[in-house]
């Protein structure tokens, strides 16, 4: 009766991993196709949220600046390519998410870049969306 209950109990976080790595599928789709609007929309569309690299960059707008100022060319933006290391819920509506990104460009884009990432989603009335981004290369 036990593993019966402490199942039903890990079936919503079960479906959360999905959710929460269908946002990193969207991410990639979006950044592949070139669009750095759609791939932005990933975030939450808020003043608080935090995007931290060489930078430390808050706010929707102010993120979305940074990707368009450093990756403002389909040279310099590439073919990304996200491994997930690890994705475990903090509570029903946050969950953390480790990662590698692979970034394949041209040397004239800049050259293949890899990195380390640490994301915060939150739970929003529009679906999983990273609150807070910590990527270094």
């Amino acid at each position: 009766m036990r593993l019966v209950f402490a199942l039903l109990l890990t079936l919503p976080l079960c479906g959360q991993d999905a959710a929460v790595r269908a946002v990193l599928t969207e991410q990639t789709a979006a950044w592949n196709r070139g669009d750095l609007d759609a791939f932005a929309a990933t975030y939450e569309n808020s003043p608080q949220i935090t995007f931290f690299g060489k930078s430390l960059n808050r706010g929707y707008a102010d993120v979305l600046a940074r990707y368009k100022k450093t990756y403002g060319t389909p040279e310099s933006m590439g073919q990304l390519r996200f491994e997930i290391v690890e994705s475990r819920p903090l509570g029903n509506d946050h969950a953390l998410v480790l990662g590698k990104f692979f970034l394949t460009r041209s040397k004239a884009g800049g050259g293949d870049a890899t990195g380390q990432f640490t994301l915060v989603l939150r739970k929003t009335k529009q679906g999983w969306k990273i609150v807070h981004d910590h990527t270094s290369s």
